[in-house]
């Protein structure tokens, strides 16, 4: 069903800074090209958050009718330790670590990546193509580029020449707006800095140097690409030279996407993309995440509860369910205690999902559900603006509770367009899964049972601190007990 002729979605394009009213290149069809992971190690917290926007975008133009065409690609070369085009592979240093072969470096690690989304239930790309797949395009890219006299090769590597693409009337900035006197990656010397005609120049083809495991033949040495290529190589051979949006982490801005922009354009003569989209940034616990400090969570680890910054186990669409309550565009502080809220609002809205299904039809309705839809509509048109949306979702749990309690009644319309609205946003847009508290919480309500149990014998041998202690410790917990004629049961608030 094509529901997006009926609906006036606007994207925040990152070129302009603007909200445009989309409309793709080919009217129906949507291309979505997202940079995808460098398998060298798990897939971050950080990673899973950008995945997962551009994972509802892509389920929000499928549920509007449009054909996808959705490319995330697997960067399993080529990316090295700093922008400055310098220093080691980042999967051959793993592999040199850990004295196994870069491919099983990079096997281990795509299947870490693969696992970890499917637990978080993302829907998969149309296409996944890796780097190592697309060296030959690369270097026919390469050569475009220095056919075009916009990139040159110094002792077997090749630099595209930012100064000379300005110079030919283009402009090297205007994704993330930085002057290019202001365009310099790394000032520092590093090995081959003095290669480059200028600092702001990057690379399109490294020479290997005798450690660097991975390596191609090519006309200017054995090397390998630069980080930035694979993607503007990939993004235009599966959607065409200018397609519809390119996404990717708030960090890619500057100096990857920029750079993608130069190469394509170089070679098309076209901007490669009508909408830039970008997804901010993860904290933990309000300081940024980092191995080094400890301040880090990896995304099983939160699923299993084994780590020591959470205070529990959080179920896969509890933890979606916390990321869409925020903008993809805005800053989100991953907590403990902002979890523990959001778990509570995702139970309450499942709750009332299910409970659908209990209510009866009346002949007449008090609410307007066909004003309602359109409000989540129109929220999810701004620029997929998912927390407006979740409002207008617990309107509709407000609702729900009202009909259970026959304060409220829609007739069998209404009450079918209620039904198919809250689970196509619920499960389709937001791709939630209908976990309930029991599925979840069986390794607690069993440990409670337990304690119940040695509460009771405490009890029995008349150890009242004991059994007094378990109480109160549960009930700082959430836990309450109620003792009663027929035994001991428990609630969690």
């Amino acid at each position: 069903m094509e529901i997006y002729k009926e609906n006036q979605l606007k994207i925040y394009n990152s070129l302009t800074k603007s909200k445009e009213l989309f409309k793709p290149v080919t009217e129906g069809r949507v291309g979505m090209y997202v940079c995808g992971p460098t398998v060298y190690s798990n897939v971050h917290l950080g990673n899973v958050r950008t995945f997962m926007s551009f994972d509802m975008v892509f389920r929000y133009l499928l549920h509007l009718g449009y054909k996808v065409r959705y490319v995330r690609n697997i960067t399993d070369a080529g990316h090295l330790e700093n922008d400055a085009d310098e220093g080691e592979d980042r999967i051959s240093k793993k592999a040199r670590l850990e004295e196994i072969e870069p491919m099983e470096v990079v096997q281990r690690y795509t299947v870490d990546f693969h696992e970890t989304l499917a637990e978080y239930n993302f829907l998969p790309p149309s296409i996944e193509p890796t780097a190592t797949g697309h060296i030959v395009e690369q270097i026919e890219m390469i050569k475009e580029i220095m056919n075009k006299g916009l990139a040159y090769e110094v002792n077997g590597s090749v630099y595209f020449d930012v100064l000379a693409y300005n110079k030919a009337g283009n402009n090297y900035g205007i994704l993330s707006g930085r002057k290019i006197e202001d365009a310099i990656h790394n000032t520092r010397t590093l090995d081959g800095q003095s290669d480059k005609k200028n600092p702001q120049d990057f690379a399109l083809w490294k020479k290997a140097d005798d450690r660097h495991i991975m390596r191609w033949p090519s006309p200017w040495s054995d090397g390998f690409p630069g980080w930035h290529l694979e993607c503007s190589v990939m993004s235009t051979k599966y959607l065409g030279e200018q397609f519809d949006i390119h996404g990717g982490g708030m960090d890619l801005k500057f100096p990857h996407h920029e750079c993608e922009i130069a190469q394509s354009h170089t070679c098309s003569g076209n901007a490669p993309v009508n909408y830039w989209m970008h997804a901010n940034m993860l904290l933990l616990n309000g300081q940024k995440m980092a191995k080094s400090t400890g301040n880090y969570v990896l995304p099983k680890e939160i699923i299993s509860g084994d780590n020591t910054v959470l205070s529990k186990a959080f179920a896969p669409s509890v933890v979606r369910f916390f990321n869409m309550q925020a903008h993809y565009r805005s800053i989100l502080d991953f907590a403990s205690d902002a979890l523990e809220a959001s778990e509570k609002g995702y139970y309450k809205l499942m709750e009332a999902v299910n409970s659908l299904e209990n209510i009866a039809a009346a002949k007449t309705s008090t609410f307007d559900i066909a004003s309602w839809r359109q409000q989540c509509y129109d929220a999810m048109n701004d620029d997929f603006n998912t927390p407006v949306l979740i409002a207008h979702l617990f309107e509709a749990v407000k609702l729900i509770n009202q009909l259970k309690e026959q304060k409220a009644s829609l007739n069998t319309g209404d009450l079918d367009l209620l039904k198919n609205t809250i689970n196509a946003f619920v499960f389709d847009v937001l791709g939630l899964t209908n976990e309930t508290k029991q599925d979840t919480s069986d390794k607690i309500d069993g440990v409670v049972e337990l304690l119940i149990k040695l509460r009771k014998e405490a009890r029995d041998n008349k150890d009242w601190a004991l059994s007094d202690q378990i109480r109160d410790e549960l009930l700082a917990l959430g836990i309450q007990l109620k003792d009663g004629r027929d035994g001991t049961t428990f609630s969690i608030n």
